[in-house]
């Protein structure tokens, strides 16, 4: 019996404590809300300010992704540039390189107009290394396979220096 007015006791005691705390939690809340909702003039100036400045802060870094994202664009069209006039380069040397190793006819139209504009391009490497040739005029044209890997290299190299130049610089 005595344990059982014991149990009793503190489930009381248990029961009134929770009734206190949360009596306290609730007083605290409704305090806290209360100030919340009354603020000084000064922190209401404060506030506007804050406001003010991450308004202002928001809308530079808008500005400045859309500088970032038009000049990227820009880059971006100069590569597709400078690819189309690489590639455009790369299919003339390779044709050059086709009629050497099928040993074309070099009073043919066609041939003397690829040579014709493939000259400039192609001057720069004559005589680097020899061509080997077999009977018949079939030539590998050494010098031009050259030029297609250096005009690669070069190529890349532009494309590079691009993309350096567009890439978006990030602030930590």
């Amino acid at each position: 019996m005595q344990d059982d007015k014991l149990a009793a006791d503190e489930a009381r005691r248990a029961t009134q404590h929770n009734s206190v705390k949360e009596q306290i939690e609730s007083d605290v809340n409704s305090e806290i809300a209360a100030r919340a909702d009354h603020t000084t003039p000064g922190e209401a100036a404060r506030m506007n300010n804050l406001a003010g400045d991450f308004r202002h802060k928001a809308i530079n870094e808008v500005a400045q992704s859309e500088r970032e994202v038009g000049r990227s664009r820009g880059i971006a069209r100069v590569s597709q540039v400078v690819d189309y006039i690489f590639f455009l380069i790369y299919t003339l040397l390779a044709i050059r390189l086709v009629l050497a190793l099928l040993a074309a006819r070099s009073e043919a139209g066609f041939v003397q107009l690829i040579r014709n504009i493939t000259d400039p391009l192609y001057a720069p490497f004559r005589g680097i290394v020899g061509s080997p040739s077999i009977e018949g005029g079939y030539t590998l044209a050494l010098p031009i396979v050259i030029a297609i890997v250096v005009y690669a290299l070069v190529h890349a190299g532009i494309n590079g220096l691009l993309r350096l130049f567009a890439h978006r610089k990030t602030e930590i």
